[in-house]
């Protein structure tokens, strides 16, 4: 029987009690909420562009991978959501600091607003551990 496995890092801030979880872990299969770039590793300042903030996303996704047992390798899927679809050229170069070779499946979306008028990068990915 699949068990749920909530993974957490000492190095991303979890969320408040009863609202979502950061990472779930379900028969090696990492799922990782919508990251932003709101970090306990790196406090941005609020007029930090879309690399600066997709960076820190980058790094608090391999925390949290690595808390699963996995490597950033071992990421399949990104979904990126952008409030500047003009700005996508920074959150691929932050993305190109993190993933070598087969890069992983990913959609970009442009969106009308994320949850704080100072986020311009949220993104959500799914893992493989192992897989890579």
């Amino acid at each position: 029987m699949s068990r749920i496995k909530r993974v957490i890092s000492p190095r991303v801030n979890e969320p408040p009690p009863e609202l979502w979880s950061n990472c779930l872990v379900v028969d090696g299969v990492v799922y990782i909420s919508g990251l932003t770039g709101r970090s306990s590793i790196s406090e941005l300042p609020e007029h930090a562009g879309e690399y600066e903030q997709a960076r820190v996303i980058f790094e608090k996704m391999d925390h949290l991978v690595r808390a699963a047992g996995g490597q950033l390798s071992d990421v399949v899927r990104l979904t990126i959501y952008v409030t500047d679809v003009k700005q996508r050229k920074e959150v691929w170069r932050a993305r190109r600091e993190f993933f070598r070779g087969d890069f992983p499946t990913c959609s970009l979306v442009q969106v009308a607003a994320l949850a704080d008028p100072t986020i311009k990068v949220e993104i959500e990915a799914v893992a493989h551990i192992g897989a890579s």
